[in-house]
């Protein structure tokens, strides 16, 4: 058993979200609410440690009216257990689970940042050798009463996941924009796959504007 995941991320007409210089500030005002609402609906939102370090995220509901109740488990997937004590995501907003991999871990909890964490109500969850073990932290999380999962990974996380076949739906806000460049960041990266046959195949099942972005929902098949 595992969470539903729904993958949320807004892109430029040529699969770019962030420019090589971490410039990310694609979609509208509009799209930003929409995300909020998804979070608001979701039990648990899962970035990656990338997207931690970068912005220092709060990964809370506030583009929209909402109570401190309607804020999602925090999840972050940081194999190394590179997360800064002073991370946004450390707070008191949320409820926080940090998910590491079983090689850092003996080190990490006789450090000084283990239980400071502790301290401040953070859990973690180990599995895998050198990188965190995605299909049983799913598991876990469902253990943890999460039934529906809001993933907002960077692209190599964003490709982990649908990999393993854990994403079932993709929600992307596609803007009317086109930035280039060899090194900015796209949807997914990853590995990759070899062929076009070993592709994960989607369905679109629902397209709407939405200000001067184009809003694309696909479920993934399995």
């Amino acid at each position: 058993m595992r969470p539903y995941v729904i993958l949320n991320a807004a892109m430029t007409l040529d699969g770019k979200i962030a420019t090589a210089t971490g410039s990310s500030n694609i979609s509208g005002e509009e799209d930003l609410k929409r995300v909020h609402e998804i979070r608001k609906d979701c039990d648990a939102i899962m970035v990656g440690i990338g997207t931690v370090l970068a912005d220092d995220p709060r990964l809370t509901v506030h583009k929209i009216d909402a109570n401190p109740d309607d804020n999602p488990v925090r999840v972050v997937v940081d194999s190394k257990c590179r997360t800064p004590i002073d991370s946004r995501i450390t707070n008191k907003d949320a409820k926080t689970i940090i998910a590491c991999a079983n090689e850092y871990k003996e080190d990490f909890k006789a450090s000084d940042r283990y239980e400071t964490f502790k301290k401040r109500g953070v859990k973690f969850f180990f599995s895998g050798d050198k990188r965190v073990d995605l299909v049983s932290l799913m598991s876990y999380l469902h253990e943890e009463g999460i039934e529906k999962l809001m993933l907002e990974g960077g692209a190599t996380l964003n490709f982990s996941m649908i990999k393993a076949g854990l994403i079932d739906e993709i929600r992307i806000c596609v803007a009317p924009m086109v930035v280039g460049g060899v090194n900015a960041k796209t949807f997914f990266d990853g590995e990759g796959f070899d062929t076009m046959d070993e592709a994960i195949r989607l369905e679109l099942v629902d397209s709407f504007n939405l200000g001067m972005d184009l809003i694309l929902t696909y479920k993934v098949l399995k």
